[in-house]
């Protein structure tokens, strides 16, 4: 009896997917946030954190990962997920497209102060997107998640010297052995040089308001 033969194969479709914003553009908005959220996330509610900014000063845009998923055995919470190990380059071509496609549809002209954060899961994508295009931002925020394994110092090349990045977690995160394993990766490796600061929170894996009412205080 011959053997059934199973074959993985592809196709290309066009898709539609959401994103949130918060406030407007106007002429007193100095901050424009690019922001993506952590796994489990939805972008309309991660967009939340942000909402104690100043409204006239801050536009924020939130993507919305594309792979949904039930949370807990009442299937009654959404979330999303931005990435996993299954099919993972073909993914991150799809999401990378996907965030071209966002801020394609809101970058304003002209561009005034830019802000991009990732959050948890979110920092992986914010610094793919960000080598893979060579993005130019004012500050980068690496809040509490991992840098991709794929990336080096070279990627970063590009980056205007008065960039801020800053790589921030909580002491105590549930996830506090790989935040510190991030932070001595990033300083290890000199992933972004001198320009790399570290800040380390009380408090768990969350959100740090109290940092980004700093980060556009200074400004």
């Amino acid at each position: 009896m011959q053997d059934k033969i199973v074959l993985e194969k592809k196709v290309t479709y066009t898709t539609h997917n959401t994103y949130s914003t918060l406030n407007e553009i106007g002429h007193k908005t100095k901050n424009i946030w690019l922001v993506f959220h952590g796994m489990g996330y939805l972008s309309r509610y991660f967009i939340s954190y942000f909402k104690e900014l100043d409204a006239e000063e801050n536009y924020i845009i939130a993507p919305q990962a594309q792979s949904k998923y039930y949370q807990g055995v009442d299937y009654t919470h959404v979330g999303s997920s931005w990435l996993t190990r299954e099919n993972t380059k073909a993914e991150t071509k799809n999401m990378l497209a996907y965030v071209d496609a966002v801020w394609k549809a809101e970058k304003p002209s002209p561009l005034t102060r830019f802000i991009i954060l990732g959050y948890s899961q979110g920092v992986s994508i914010a610094t793919r997107w960000m080598a893979s295009r060579e993005i130019q931002c004012d500050e980068l925020v690496l809040h509490s998640g991992g840098i991709p394994k794929e990336l080096v110092p070279q990627d970063f090349d590009y980056l205007q010297k008065k960039t801020g990045v800053t790589y921030l977690y909580g002491d105590k995160d549930q996830y506090i052995t790989e935040a510190r394993i991030t932070e001595e990766t990033l300083q290890g490796n000199k992933l972004f040089g001198e320009r790399l600061k570290i800040v380390v929170f009380k408090g768990t894996h969350e959100v740090h308001i109290p940092f980004l009412h700093d980060l556009v205080g200074k400004y």
